[in-house]
């Protein structure tokens, strides 16, 4: 991370209306911590306020805080940032801090929070807070609770956190092109008493889709339903880290839909509750077992199980086409259409041209065929057992016994006990019986 204190050239308290000044104090803003990279940052202890055990944010980060007499300060900046999606694509968002998504917001129940926003954007923006409850002019409605946040300048949004939960923060003002844009962010606010609601290992993260064409880095902000990156915390697989938890570890893993449909999100190999929603928490006697859990639009979902399964899990959205980077949906299906006289007329005119899907689309996985610039293939990851064939809303949870409490490395591949892994069957098969 890196501090810019000074970031837009002057004096940060010249930035200030002077009734801002005068409700927020004349000091100098809170630095506004600029993170570079799209790999998970290890949890943030706090160093002052109230304890709590901190949240690990997938493909993300913590924004930093200052005590100042009585009040936790923040800083965001709303500003144009470059988001690698997996490794040979980026796209050219807006977001908070140098990311999208925004850094999560880290506090606890009582605190009494000021979040100052500067918008480097070249447009009016606002923050809304959602699922907070709070005074109706913080809830960040541009023209409805609160003036539009002008180019240039910072508002700053003071209220008490009065209800531990999950909650999100994205903007209320020209949302349709900011959210597609990718400006959101998450917020944990932790339960007053530290043992309360206590797991071991606690991630976040949001969903998001966007519409990118081939070999462009912008989205397509009019886009309503076909997008064709479907991304966790603007990260498509094999983009994604996986989530590190120890054997007999109680693991909480809370989520946010931003997209424009729903998403039943699936985990294999464990069973699981639904412990929290944007609401609150689900009282024990509400909460059943499943492996899926739908996600509306705008909602948040905490689920919380015990990784007593070692192995790699798949975790991912239960949608085929959300598993999918870059996917073309105007495609013919060409299953058991023979191609290879046309191939080779192809070739003539298109070089490097390559037949698919005569025999199914497995074969995506594998091939290298030539992509445009700044394109992901629709299908890729390397497993240990070959190609795995997704994209988009998939990762893995790797469970392993020996982590150290704090250790969010990635473990490497599992292995597996002699014995336990599906194998060729080789044996003649029996003759059918006649009748």
């Amino acid at each position: 991370m890196v501090s810019r204190r000074n970031f837009l050239g002057q004096s940060a308290a010249a930035m200030l209306g002077a009734a801002m000044v005068s409700r927020a104090g004349a000091a100098a803003l809170p630095d506004a911590p600029l993170q570079s990279s799209a790999a998970t940052q290890a949890p943030l202890m706090p160093a002052n306020g109230r304890p709590y055990q901190p949240v690990v944010t997938l493909n993300g980060w913590t924004l930093p805080w200052r005590m100042r007499n009585g009040w936790k300060e923040f800083h965001l900046v709303a500003e144009p940032v470059e988001r690698e999606l997996a490794p040979g694509m980026t796209a050219h968002l807006w977001g908070y801090n140098g990311q999208s998504p925004g850094p999560t917001i880290e506090c606890v129940e009582g605190d009494r929070v000021r979040i100052f926003v500067t918008n480097k954007l070249p447009e009016h923006t606002t923050v809304h807070w959602h699922g907070v409850i709070l005074p109706a002019g913080m809830d960040g409605v541009g023209g409805l609770s609160q003036p539009h946040i002008p180019p240039g300048k910072t508002f700053v949004y003071e209220f008490e956190m009065r209800h531990a939960g999950t909650f999100m923060y994205h903007p209320h003002s020209d949302e349709m092109v900011q959210m597609a844009m990718g400006m959101m962010g998450f917020i944990v606010v932790h339960p007053r008493n530290p043992a309360a609601m206590r797991v071991d290992r606690d991630f976040v993260f949001l969903i998001a889709a966007f519409d990118i064409d081939p070999g462009s880095y912008t989205p397509r902000v009019a886009e309503m339903t076909d997008f064709n990156m479907w991304t966790w915390n603007s990260r498509v697989f094999p983009g994604i880290d996986a989530l590190p938890v120890r054997l007999g570890d109680r693991v909480r893993i809370r989520m946010g839909n931003l997209t424009m449909t729903n998403h039943p999100i699936h985990l294999h190999g464990h069973r699981f509750e639904v412990t929290g929603t944007d609401g609150g928490w689900v009282p024990p006697s509400a909460r059943w077992p499943e492996v899926t859990t739908d996600i509306a639009v705008g909602q948040m979902r905490a689920i919380e199980f015990v990784a007593d399964n070692p192995g790699d899990w798949a975790f991912h959205c239960h949608k085929s086409h959300h598993t999918m980077n870059a996917m073309g949906h105007n495609l013919p299906t060409m299953i058991g259409v023979k191609q290879k006289d046309l191939a080779s007329r192809m070739n003539a005119l298109v070089p490097d041209y390559m037949p698919m899907g005569e025999a199914g689309m497995a074969d995506m996985g594998a091939m290298e065929m030539p992509l445009p610039d700044n394109t992901l293939p629709m299908m890729s990851g390397q497993g240990p057992f070959g190609p795995i064939e997704m994209g988009g809303m998939f990762t893995t949870l790797k469970v392993r016994a020996g982590l150290a409490p704090n250790d969010y490395r990635d473990p490497g591949w599992y292995r597996h006990p002699a014995g336990t892994v599906a194998f060729e069957h080789t044996e003649p098969a029996p003759r059918p019986p006649r009748r």
